[in-house]
C-alpha cells in the first residue's frame, strides 16, 4: 500500500510510520510542497497512492470524482504529530482493509471515534 501525505502533515512521519507501510511519502519529496490540492489528487491518482490528509477539501474531491486516489481524512483538528502518528498505527487494519475495499472512496478518522468509510 502507498501512502501520500498532504503538505499539512509533517515529513517526519514518514520515517515514523515505514515499520507499517513501507512506501510512505510526504508532497514536498516529489515536488508537490505548494501544489494544489488538484495537482496531488492527480499526482496520487496517476502513481497509485492514497491520500493521507487532515484537509477536508479531499473529503469533497473524492465525493465529487470516487477512486482512485481513496483518501484517508484525520479530521482530527489541531494535534501533535504524535498523536496523528498513534492514529494512524491504531487504524492500521481499518486503512488496509479500505484500501482494497473496490466500492470505498473515503475513510474518515475522527478524534475519539473509530474509523467511518464511505
Amino acid at each position: 500500500m502507498k501512502l501520500l501525505l498532504d503538505q499539512n502533515l509533517s515529513p517526519r512521519l514518514c520515517d515514523r510510520l515505514r515499520d507499517v507501510w513501507t512506501e510512505v511519502v510526504h508532497v514536498r519529496a516529489v515536488g508537490l510542497a505548494a501544489a494544489d490540492d488538484s495537482a496531488v489528487w492527480a499526482y496520487a491518482r496517476q502513481h497509485g497512492f492514497t491520500i493521507v490528509s487532515k484537509d477536508g477539501d479531499f473529503s469533497g474531491r473524492s465525493s465529487l470524482y470516487g477512486a482512485p486516489p481513496k483518501v484517508v481524512w484525520l479530521a482530527l483538528g489541531n494535534c501533535s504529530t504524535s498523536e496523528i502518528e498513534r492514529r494512524l498505527r491504531s487504524h492500521r487494519d481499518e486503512i488496509e482493509t479500505f484500501t482494497t475495499e473496490p466500492d470505498t472512496t473515503l475513510l474518515v478518522i475522527e478524534p475519539g471515534q473509530g474509523a467511518g468509510v464511505s
